[in-house]
């Protein structure tokens, strides 16, 4: 996979050297290429940006950088032989960014990144390269960064932990919060290593019984206590068509009743409690 990033702060992009990332760059798994967009200004000023049209607070970014340094990016990758870019906005008026979507772009071969700051990028850099590519609008959470950098390496970290040969167990995700299939929509349980005893700790029984199907319903279990704990949201989202008959007794004895479709809501006793 081929990551090109546009950014004024490409310093901020050097956490792309280490961990799972940096090791992935090393074996020639990621092509990465950071472009510092003030290369490509036309002032002495190195200007980025400018007032909005209409008024208000805040800065825009400028079309022109943008559009040349994209347009020498694209450029340089496909003379070196890549093909099919995607570019990704972060943004937090985007899409949210879920596993579903860091599957989906993990199996995209190149991947642009526009990170902004200021109040954004001015709208006619996203319309223009949206007739050249797909354009992914993302917002990595409810809440506003001083710019789109952090979204970059959150985004990147997730995807190439998906790309094959990147983890060094190949099944280390399938048992992820929000994995697909058993764990769509569900948050991972707790997990426990050695010793067995800490500092008056214990750990379940069942970790030990050595009991492959039992030890499996409760990770199953302990995922429906976080997930109707923690993201309620999740549950009342669920395919009524994946849960199993324990996994309906599960859910009754945490305050979970169904309704006629078969999908699942908190009874009102539970959510005074």
């Amino acid at each position: 996979m081929r990551l090109d990033v546009v950014t004024i702060f490409p310093e901020y992009l050097e956490p792309l050297n280490v961990s799972l990332v940096g090791k992935a760059r090393a074996r020639g798994q990621l092509d990465v290429h950071v472009h510092d967009l003030r290369e490509w200004t036309y002032d002495r000023h190195n200007t980025v940006d400018d007032t909005p049209y209409g008024g208000g607070p805040g800065m825009v970014m400028k079309t022109e950088p943008w559009g040349a340094c994209l347009d020498d990016a694209l450029a340089d990758g496909y003379e070196a032989g890549a093909h099919g870019p995607v570019m990704v906005v972060p943004t937090p008026s985007g899409r949210p960014f879920t596993q579903e979507l860091a599957v989906e772009l993990s199996q995209q071969p190149w991947l642009v990144f526009a990170p902004a700051r200021y109040e954004g990028i001015d709208r006619r850099v996203m319309d223009e390269y949206a007739t050249r590519m797909p354009v992914y609008e993302v917002s990595i959470g409810d809440y506003v960064l001083a710019g789109g950098e952090a979204a970059v390496l959150v985004i990147t970290e997730a995807v190439a932990r998906l790309l094959p040969g990147v983890l060094g167990n190949a099944e280390s995700h399938r048992d992820d919060s929000f994995a697909p299939g058993a764990m769509a929509n569900l948050l991972e349980g707790p997990v426990y290593t050695k010793p067995p005893e800490w500092r008056g700790h214990g750990i379940p029984d069942v970790l030990l019984s050595g009991h492959h199907g039992k030890i499996a319903r409760w990770r199953r279990d302990e995922a429906f206590r976080r997930t109707a704990e923690n993201r309620p949201d999740l549950i009342e989202r669920c395919d009524p068509a994946a849960f199993d008959k324990k996994d309906r007794e599960t859910l009754s004895i945490l305050g979970w009743a169904p309704e006629p479709d078969g999908r699942f809501w908190r009874r009102p006793q539970d959510v005074e409690e």
